[in-house]
């Protein structure tokens, strides 16, 4: 059996081929590598010793996972489902960013429930919803479904224990092992749902997690709501295309969020205004628009000096005059 030197290392036998020395680590920018959704569903049911590969096949994760698929088009809100270990509260539902829980949901339960909450928004008419706080962290340990999750997530999530017992945040914190959560070359992943500043629940997902970054992520995540960009795969509850302005303006060393290149189709950003306006100053002069005038109305308008002006007067009263006199005579005549 192979030697752990501690709680937060890899056995060496494993480490190079499924732990955070093999080669893939960090070997790709994982920034957006999530797709867009707008709530997350946690289904409790069983330990990930006792999980399928695909857990979403068997009892009530199958259920939900069915009818995920079938009323796909019924659900106003993008919704992904996890499962996470249950233990003694199999069948209880945890959904973000509502911070909602429902307890003891059996398989005869879930199409009820699944029209009422899922795809109505309203209370489960059959059970009672309980509003959760705090923290959730859910790190993927899913073995079964791929070993690299299975060697890395019960490291990292071993270090968060500490960590969060050392710091005193047990009754703040919850850390869940979880299922697949795609992307199985980005391990260590994990989510953390967590209020942001303004008390909006956030969703954010990180990869390439070692223990090494679990200090980090609880004093800059957690504790202060910001996103450690080289290990963050993207958020809740962002389009990709928003995601992606999310990462980039964040990453420009000395803060410019501007690029010119991103002018094509971009909308909003740190000096972007509504529509597409701007309110960004150019460093280079734009020119005024030329008017075109013609030429007559350009001559017409030139300013005379005083003695042209009663010279031209006095043209203008003698025609008229010779004028008169000559309808005068004509009609005499």
């Amino acid at each position: 059996m192979a030697e752990v030197e501690n709680l937060n290392s890899v056995p060496a036998s494993e480490d190079t081929e499924y732990g955070f020395k093999r080669p893939e680590m960090y070997s790709t920018n994982i920034a957006n590598s999530i797709t867009s959704y707008g709530r997350h569903v946690f289904v409790l049911y069983k330990t990930p010793e006792a999980w399928l590969s695909h857990v979403e096949e068997e009892g009530l994760p199958q259920r939900f996972a069915t009818l995920l698929k079938d009323r796909k088009s019924d659900l106003l809100v993008q919704t992904k489902l996890n499962v996470c270990e249950g233990g003694g509260s199999d069948g209880d539902v945890l959904i973000f960013p509502d911070m909602i829980r429902y307890k003891g949901v059996k398989d005869k339960d879930v199409e009820g429930f699944f029209e009422d909450v899922l795809v109505n928004g309203k209370p489960w008419s059959s059970g009672k919803q309980e509003e959760i706080s705090g923290t959730f962290v859910f790190v993927c340990t899913h073995a079964s479904r791929d070993k690299r999750c299975g060697v890395c997530g019960p490291v990292i999530l071993e270090r968060f224990k500490q960590e969060i017992g050392s710091r005193g945040l047990s009754d703040q914190i919850t850390l869940k092992r979880c299922s697949h959560v795609g992307q199985h070359k980005y391990a260590g992943n994990l989510i953390i749902f967590c209020p942001d500043s303004a008390g909006k629940i956030s969703g954010n997902w990180y990869g390439y997690v070692t223990p090494d970054d679990v200090p980090e992520l609880l004093d800059q995540h957690i504790a202060k709501g910001e996103i450690i960009q080289r290990i963050w795969r993207g958020q809740m509850g962002l389009p990709g295309g928003e995601a992606e302005k999310v990462h980039e303006q964040k990453v420009i060393p000395n803060g410019n969020g501007v690029v010119k290149e991103e002018s094509k189709g971009f909308t909003g950003g740190c000096c972007q205004g509504s529509n597409g306006v701007s309110c960004c100053q150019d460093e280079t002069p734009k020119p005024e628009p030329i008017k075109k005038e013609g030429k007559k109305c350009t001559i017409w308008f030139q300013p005379l000096d005083k003695e042209e002006f009663y010279i031209g007067a006095a043209v203008v009263g003698a025609i008229a005059t010779i004028a008169v006199a000559f309808t005068f005579f004509k009609r005499s005549g």
